[in-house]
């Protein structure tokens, strides 16, 4: 017998086409269509939270966007937290990371904002400005991240201490009662 290829073959997968993808996209929205409503209801309502937060930190062209930085900095800390809460602490929902995470936060957050103001920043003459605005939003972004995973992790370490705390507190009220009886 010589060496080579056995008359077995692997099956081969076929590479996707266009239309495939569109079946299996139309399949996945007939099947989690609750998913994409409540995305589009958490969107609705972080979209609002953050055209209310324009309104009240408005900028003319060429100023800094202080409501878009705040509005990125603010989403990037809580989603750390809420990331803490949905991985450690809850049980697992269907709709809660959709919900809050994809819709509340990604209709709050803005990366096309960010970008336009970005390049309405150059537009106005002000491309150091912008310069700072793109990299320092990045980068304080991470960080608001980071200090709310860390913020989620204290505040879940915290609530277990005090309900352990809790928990003993009852069982020597519990204990002190049955003697006194």
């Amino acid at each position: 017998m010589t060496a080579g290829p056995s008359s077995r073959t692997l099956p081969v997968q076929q590479p996707a086409t266009a239309t495939t993808r569109v079946r299996a996209g139309a399949r996945a929205v007939r099947h989690r269509w609750d998913i994409l409503l409540v995305i589009a209801l958490g969107g609705a309502l972080g979209s609002a939270a953050r055209y209310g937060i324009s309104g009240l930190l408005p900028h003319a062209p060429g100023e800094l966007p202080w409501s878009t930085v705040a509005v990125n900095v603010l989403g990037s800390a809580v989603l750390g937290i809420f990331m803490v809460f949905v991985l450690e602490v809850w049980q697992p929902g269907r709709y809660l990371r959709p919900f809050f995470g994809v819709g509340v936060l990604g209709g709050f957050t803005t990366f096309s904002a960010y970008m336009l103001d970005t390049w309405t920043l150059i537009g106005h003459g002000q491309p150091g400005v912008a310069a700072m605005y793109l990299g320092g939003t990045l980068i304080v972004g991470l960080l608001a991240l980071w200090s709310g995973l860390l913020t989620g992790r204290l505040l879940v370490s915290a609530s277990r201490r005090l309900g352990a705390k809790t928990r003993e507190l009852r069982r020597n009220v519990a204990d002190n009662r049955g003697r006194k009886r």
